[in-house]
């Protein structure tokens, strides 16, 4: 197990650069960054991670304008302008970049100290969602709370709160975390708990990015081998079981194995055959920006959880080879900055940033493969570039957590202090 995490750590982190100005910081045992004899130069922020963050949001913008523009003609959607969406979501960006601002300026030891308390406010907004009076349902679900200029999703804070708190609770574990009951428990009981009150919306794709969080956590926490493969056992059994015992998750399940079914074509296959459709009509290089047929009432939800269909059409299969591989990058990029930060001896700091690439990472591998028939239909948009207020301000808030890693990262990395 130690193997394959170091092969793991390898994976995603860079290879040692000359130039790069680092002071040499011995990283799992595996060698050491060689110190350049060019005078270091301290930046403030990792800049390429900020890049690709800024262009998957602008590309995720236009892909919102362009997917939603003919929403209007919808007799549902009769009252909004042509660019309703696309302004709610600009707008929800402008917060989501004040709001990471903000938490860029809090230090990962004040992080730390709010785990907890962040924890038990996701719970307590987890259950205000579920109050008729409160909550806000939306096709047969109960996940918004209305703040009238937006909607506020309480899954979305929970995926953060879980994070910050699994990488507190493995930091206070640390000495015990090879016994089960006393360092495993706890924690599923926790994740127990939020996911019972996610499926009580229902929200299955939230507590799915939630329990691989956790999971990701533990095990580059250093839970024993045997009891990672045992969580993993149980929660492979819970989903299992859950789709079983719920009749519509099982045919949700069998129109993803044949979605042309004259039974499912116009049901429950409904949005991956014409997901499919999309791509497929995209070729290779695409129809062209705006161009998108399937956006035209044919495709539901074209610009939130089937963004990349309508990239599939528009840009082809060079676009969504593009998305795949800026969300890879991205994923790789913070696992690094996690790997460093542990290599610092900051485990508190390395696991969030680590916990945030596991959740930008699998969370758009989620929606990836459903947009493209690898996995059954799962509401999940595709991070930092899907329409949604809340998702966006989270994302942004954890990218901006990331970066405050990086940031105190490379301050003891030149003999400074955080």
């Amino acid at each position: 197990m130690n193997a394959l995490r170091q092969t793991l750590s390898g994976w995603f982190g860079p290879k040692a650069d000359a130039a790069s100005g680092a002071l040499p910081v011995r990283l799992g045992g595996r060698g050491s960054f060689a110190a350049s004899t060019t005078p270091a130069q301290v930046k403030g922020f990792d800049q390429p991670l900020v890049w690709v963050t800024v262009a998957l949001l602008l590309w995720g913008l236009v892909m919102v304008y362009s997917a939603s523009i003919a929403m209007p003609d919808n007799p549902k959607f009769a009252n909004y302008t042509h660019s309703h969406f696309v302004v709610r979501h600009a707008l929800s960006i402008v917060v989501a970049f004040v709001g990471a601002l903000i938490a860029f300026q809090f230090p990962l030891q004040t992080w730390e100290k709010l785990a907890p308390w962040l924890f038990v406010l996701s719970l307590v907004l987890l259950i205000a969602v579920l109050m008729p009076f409160i909550g806000k349902g939306v096709n047969g679900a109960r996940r918004w709370i209305s703040l009238g200029v937006m909607n506020f999703q309480p899954s979305e804070l929970a995926k953060f709160a879980v994070l910050l708190y699994a990488a507190d609770y493995m930091v206070r574990k640390m000495d015990v975390k090879e016994r089960f009951f006393r360092a495993v428990a706890p924690m599923a009981v926790a994740v127990a708990v939020i996911g019972l009150l996610l499926l009580a919306e229902p929200d299955m794709g939230a507590f799915m990015v939630i329990a691989v969080i956790a999971m990701g956590i533990l095990f580059l926490g250093g839970v024993n081998a045997r009891m990672f493969f045992l969580i993993a056992a149980v929660i492979v059994v819970a989903f299992s079981l859950m789709i079983a015992f719920s009749e519509w998750r099982r045919e949700r399940i069998f129109a993803y194995l044949d979605p042309w079914t004259e039974k499912y074509a116009l049901g429950k296959g409904y949005q991956l055959s014409h997901s499919l459709i999309a791509i497929g009509r995209g070729e290779i290089f695409g129809v062209g920006l705006g161009g998108s047929v399937e956006k035209l009432h044919w495709l539901p939800e074209a610009h939130t959880d089937f963004l990349l269909a309508v990239i599939g059409e528009e840009f082809g299969l060079i676009g969504v080879v593009v998305v795949i591989g800026l969300f890879l990058w991205l994923t790789r990029r913070i696992m690094h900055i996690g790997r460093q930060a542990i290599a610092l001896d900051r485990v508190f700091a390395g696991l969030v940033a680590q916990g945030v690439g596991i959740w930008m990472g699998f969370q758009a591998f989620i929606n990836m493969g459903v947009n493209l028939g690898a996995l059954p239909t799962k509401g999940l948009t595709l991070p930092l570039m899907s329409y949604g207020g809340s998702a966006i301000l989270l994302n942004l808030v954890a990218i901006a957590v990331v970066l405050r890693v990086d940031y105190e990262n490379r301050q003891l990395m030149h003999g400074g202090r955080v």
